[in-house]
């Protein structure tokens, strides 16, 4: 701990200040949601690469950050940040298939490769530069208008310098768009905040003991289903379904806890059915919702305190079971309920 180095720690102006004052940028943060459980931590206190790179450049991932990118800062010259040289050839390569001006660099370019590159990048309006740490410290871009943190870190340090290539003042910008797919606006709050350096200083366990787990981040998510899945149910209203409040509903009534999958299972089938002409439809639909049972199953075992790796298995072959028995017992009453006319045969 620098404490132990160093008696005092002088702090300068705080970055709000320095937005007020019209010497940097404001951030406009993009938080999209994403599970990082299967990320590893290393010696560093940080996530490894391996890891990082396994999850990032599945293909899920990578359409995941095209989609962002083309949702909110599309056309704008944009810096994306990765974890690994690997992942970041595979970043490259998605956008430049879906026809965006894109460069990758790494600490393996030459000096003559990142001067043409870093050229480029000055000279057209809407660039992408896809990267590992090389350009985190040491880069200076006035005109970039979006940044990417295509990756999660455990590094507070990193967070503010990544972010912060893209703050300078240009032109008529005051503004940047950050588009943050790592979790880390939950981990450390919005750029800029109002932190407690002095406290941090003296007392480092407490700052790092008060900042969330990757567990507790997600256990606050809303599961979206996927874009391709959710227009085959594009009939349905209401998709969501709470799993902890109707767990907190069904014990406060006196129900038994599993009532609350009986429940789930028929807010599942009645989505189906909605989207459906035949059982069999309506069976063909169950099956894409394989995630998203996953998902309620996972909360519907931390809500019972019940999570060994053997159950929760047991528990989503169930569900999918009796989703499947309920679909061929009642897909006739369900249809006539929601329609008006029975099904035709």
């Amino acid at each position: 701990p620098m404490y132990e180095n160093y008696h005092e720690l002088f702090v300068g102006e705080s970055i709000q200040h320095l937005i007020d004052s019209g010497y940097l940028a404001k951030a406009n943060m993009y938080s999209y949601n994403v599970g990082l459980t299967s990320l590893e931590v290393g010696a560093n206190g940080d996530y490894t690469v391996k890891s990082s790179e396994d999850l990032y450049s599945n293909s899920d991932m990578l359409y995941k950050l095209v989609s962002a990118y083309e949702e909110t800062v599309k056309d704008k010259k944009t810096l994306i940040f990765n974890n690994g040289i690997n992942t970041s050839i595979q970043v490259f390569q998605a956008f430049k298939k879906a026809g965006y001006p894109i460069a990758h660099l790494d600490n393996t370019n030459t000096k003559k490769e990142r001067e043409l590159i870093l050229r480029w990048f000055h000279k057209t309006p809407n660039a992408i530069i896809t990267s590992v740490s090389i350009l985190t410290t040491g880069f200076d871009e006035p005109s970039i208008e979006a940044i990417i943190l295509n990756r999660a870190t455990k590094s507070l340090t990193l967070y503010y310098q990544m972010i912060g290539r893209g703050s300078r003042i240009f032109g008529n910008k005051i503004n940047f768009e950050v588009i943050d797919l790592g979790n880390n606006f939950y981990r450390f709050g919005a750029w800029g905040a109002d932190l407690d350096w002095q406290k941090m200083f003296r007392s480092p366990d407490y700052y790092l003991n008060a900042i969330l787990s990757d567990e507790e981040i997600e256990s606050s998510f809303r599961f979206e289903l996927p874009a391709d899945v959710k227009k085959d149910f594009a009939k349905s209203k209401d998709l969501f379904f709470d799993v902890k409040r109707v767990y907190i509903e069904t014990i406060r009534a006196g129900e038994s806890s599993k009532r609350v999958l009986e429940k789930s299972i028929e807010h599942h089938a009645k989505i189906c059915v909605e989207n459906s002409e035949d059982v069999f439809d309506a069976l063909i639909l169950a099956k894409k919702l394989g995630e998203e049972i996953d998902d309620r199953i996972n909360r519907y075992a931390k809500c019972i305190s019940k999570s060994t790796h053997n159950f929760v298995t047991w528990l989503k072959d169930d569900y999918r079971k009796k989703l499947n028995t309920h679909l061929r017992s009642n897909f006739d009453e369900i249809f006539e309920d929601l329609f008006g006319f029975s099904p035709e045969d």
